[in-house]
């Protein structure tokens, strides 16, 4: 069920949405409401104040319940999904007690200062910066709005006579990422569990506990899944992520087994499709780089600007390669 993947409030019935936002790459991020009466629970803020109140103003014209959000639940602490908590900042914000302490690891004011000083800070922060200014992200006056509720590994909320649990299934992508089932409408909010049509973005957490929380998912009662980033899907497409990551560990475990460095690592793997097509194929870099630090490479970085570093390198030679310049690690031919 992946059709339909187009910007805006998409209706998935019984008083549940999904807010999408294509292309799903750097910034563009899910979110979600679910109502029930005059009970409203959100599933994320967006990357910057506008998107998110052009988020809500649809939610309010779709649902009257929307007008007042009782709850707002973090998935977890990235940016692209809390920095639009000011903007409903007087309702419950609950996150897992891991996913708040993450939250002023980047500050609005730390990433804007980057953002800004760019030049003078690497690679790795021109590479951050062109995408944020070419999608017009700005985050000058912001105010980092943080969860005033906290739980551990379950919780189970009340959204009018609906039940909705929380499950906390980090460490995965980050060290808490909650899992938002709605149970009684049988749909499954991931957050950044899930990525759908754009490689995923692997900095923390476990590779195991992300496979685990991918089980997790199918075992639930669920019709419809609501990815972090990406279009509607279904357990078959929980299936196929979850084969993508199992695929890339394993093809990092070669090379590293190799003696391959990280970057070269990166650059001699070949996905098969459809994950050849995904997007933002550079994060591969910051992928094997999280696996190579895992398994106690010395040439993994920990710094994230280097990450990033590495990323911008990776996107530099694909760029070449698609043009048909064929630099080193290209696996292009025209």
């Amino acid at each position: 069920m992946q059709g339909g993947y187009t910007k805006g409030l998409h209706e998935l019935g019984r008083g549940c949405w999904a807010w999408l936002q294509p292309d799903g790459g750097w910034g563009w991020s899910n979110a979600g409401l679910v109502t029930d009466g005059e009970c409203s629970l959100l599933v994320d803020t967006l990357y910057d104040l506008n998107m998110t109140a052009t988020m809500l103003g649809a939610m309010r014209d779709a649902s009257d319940a929307a007008r007042h959000i009782d709850i707002l639940v973090n998935s977890h602490a990235d940016a692209d999904h809390t920095y639009g908590n000011k903007l409903v900042g007087d309702a419950r914000i609950i996150a897992s007690s891991a996913t708040a302490a993450e939250f002023m690891k980047l500050t609005p004011e730390k990433h804007q200062e980057m953002i800004d000083n760019a030049e003078s800070l690497g690679e790795g922060a021109k590479y951050i910066a062109s995408w944020a200014k070419a999608s017009g992200f700005d985050f000058r006056g912001y105010g980092l709005v943080l969860p005033t509720e906290t739980y551990e590994r379950e919780m189970t909320l009340k959204v009018g006579d609906k039940d909705v649990r929380l499950i906390n299934v980090g460490p995965a992508h980050t060290p808490g990422d909650t899992l938002i089932h709605s149970v009684q409408d049988k749909v499954v909010y991931t957050g950044d569990i899930l990525f759908i049509n754009v490689h995923p973005a692997v900095w923390e957490g476990s590779i195991d506990g992300w496979l685990a929380a991918c089980d997790l998912i199918m075992d639930l009662d669920v019709d419809v899944v609501v990815p972090g980033h990406g279009p509607l899907t279904d357990k078959k497409g929980v299936g196929i992520f979850k084969t993508y990551m199992e695929n890339l560990r394993r093809e990092a475990r070669k090379r590293f087994e190799a003696g391959m460095g990280v970057e070269e690592a990166a650059a001699d793997i070949e996905l098969a499709p459809p994950f050849d097509s995904w997007l933002l194929p550079e994060r591969m870099a910051g992928s094997v780089n999280f696996l190579y630090r895992q398994w106690g490479s010395p040439d993994a970085k920990t710094d994230f600007l280097e990450i990033f570093g590495m990323m911008a390198r990776y996107a530099k030679r694909h760029a070449a390669c698609l043009a048909g310049h064929h630099p080193s690690g290209c696996r292009h031919t025209h």
